[in-house]
């Protein structure tokens, strides 16, 4: 007696938040499609719609609300994950009708609520070939996390509260999955973690082997093996580190740059340079030796990109201390730099802290220092007109009424979402999303550089 096949039920996801998140969000949804479930790009389409929430600002847990509402409005049948999860009385005060709730990074309880919702109508077992891993970034970059949670106890954060304490991954599993991603089309690996440089510390760096040879639980072990990789035409992958503290070994990773095995590129949390603001933060206070070693990283790398991150109106900020941040930013030409105004955090120590900064003068602040860095900016892409430099194509658009065909990338200073673009006029037919071309660099604002593909 024939029978038919039922249909898959459908999956639906929302993904808000840091590259992190977005990575929870594909493991998830990898996990979900081999237990036989399909993905849906719409919220009629879903059987139930997955909302991996940010927890970490109180903007952030407003999206968030706002998007579970969104979701129970379009879908109705609505499980919520991700770091706002630790709130689950207060999503279900607002939302009753959801599913379930589950916090960060909690993989079985999320895929067990969606079976309880949604019973898998068919499983893996129908398709003749298994299904690669659920990517919800482009084929050609990929974010690779190396470990959960953090050891800090920053005053102003509750990272530890909703993600645990420091939990780094197997060596060997994180070499396993790069190697994995490359080979599967991925030019470019983003290290992300909490903490990138304290990688290993919870398991002292403990050894496994990989390849026929040790290799320990260690930033810099991971980023030499990672150097080693290479894509299917035999070039090497970028490889770009990000949420990078400033501890010594990070200087032995410079070379690295320097030799081409690493992308010249780092992304350290500085978050102040004021000693005062730094100690009431509970981070350490050393901003002049980073000064010396920014001078030593690019004698060595002259091409190395530092990125960061400041926050402006901190509890007991004064004119004073942002002045100072103003001069060290002067003297430390930071390459790309982000500003936030200070926010309080609910279980976050800071909120106790004397000192407010009325809003007014975070937003007189933090108009300053934008000001400030993106004129260091325009100044160091206005350095770089007439170089031609590498760039890995985004985006190419279609052709115009003249038949110039435009395209999007990105040059080793610029990490996906967060930092600038190279804008290419006239590149030629067949130009791909991946592909890694030459630049001649013709013009730059204060955030990106325009250009066209230097003939071989």
């Amino acid at each position: 007696m024939a029978s038919t096949i039922p249909d898959q039920k459908r999956i639906g996801m929302v993904s808000l938040g840091c590259p992190k998140a977005l990575v929870d969000s594909e493991r998830i949804l990898t996990k979900l499609r081999a237990d036989g479930y399909a993905m849906s790009a719409d919220y009629a389409g879903a059987d139930v719609v997955l909302v991996n929430t940010c927890g970490f600002l109180d903007s952030a847990k407003e999206e968030s609300l706002s998007a579970i509402g969104e979701a129970i409005a379009e879908n109705g049948r609505v499980i919520v994950t991700g770091c706002m999860g630790n709130e689950a009385e207060l999503i279900r005060a607002k939302f009753p009708d959801v599913l379930a709730v589950t916090g960060a990074h909690q993989y079985e309880a999320v895929v067990e609520a969606v079976h309880q919702a949604a019973p898998p109508s068919q499983g893996p077992f129908i398709d003749l070939t298994p299904q690669g891993d659920v990517k919800l970034t482009p084929r050609h970059y990929s974010y690779l996390k190396i470990s959960e949670g953090c050891n800090h106890a920053c005053s102003f954060c509750i990272i530890p509260q909703l993600r645990g304490k420091l939990a780094s991954r197997r060596i060997d599993a994180v070499l396993r999955e790069a190697e994995k991603l490359v080979a599967a089309g991925t030019r470019e690996l983003l290290v992300i973690s909490q903490d990138t440089s304290a990688y290993g510390v919870d398991v002292r760096h403990e050894e496994r082997e990989w390849h026929g040879h040790a290799v320990r639980t260690h930033m810099t072990d991971l980023a030499r093996e990672l150097g080693q990789l290479r894509t299917a035409d035999g070039n090497a992958p970028w490889v770009r580190l990000h949420y990078v503290y400033p501890y010594p070994h990070v200087d032995a990773v410079i070379p690295l740059m320097a030799e081409g095995l690493l992308t010249p590129y780092l992304d350290i949390p500085f978050q102040h340079a004021a000693p005062s603001v730094l100690k009431a933060m509970k981070r350490p206070a050393n901003e002049a030796k980073v000064l010396e070693r920014l001078r030593a990283w690019r004698e060595i790398c002259p091409d190395i990109a530092i990125r960061s991150s400041f926050v402006v109106g901190f509890p007991g900020e004064t004119e004073a201390d942002f002045q100072y941040l103003l001069d060290w930013l002067d003297e430390a030409q930071l390459d790309r730099v982000g500003a936030f105004r200070f926010e309080p955090v609910a279980g976050a120590s800071a909120n106790d802290l004397p000192g407010a900064v009325p809003d007014e003068v975070k937003e007189e602040r933090f108009q300053r220092i934008m000001a400030k860095t993106e004129a260091i900016s325009a100044a160091k892409l206005q350095a770089k007109v007439g170089r031609v430099l590498p760039v890995i194509i985004d985006e190419v658009g279609e052709a115009d009424e003249d038949g110039d065909i435009g395209a999007t990338g990105r040059s080793q200073a610029d990490a996906p979402e967060i930092d600038g673009a190279v804008y290419l006029r006239n590149v030629p037919a067949g130009t791909q999303p991946g592909q890694v071309v030459s630049v001649l660099v013709e013009d730059a604002d204060e955030h990106d550089l325009f250009g066209v593909i230097s003939p071989a």
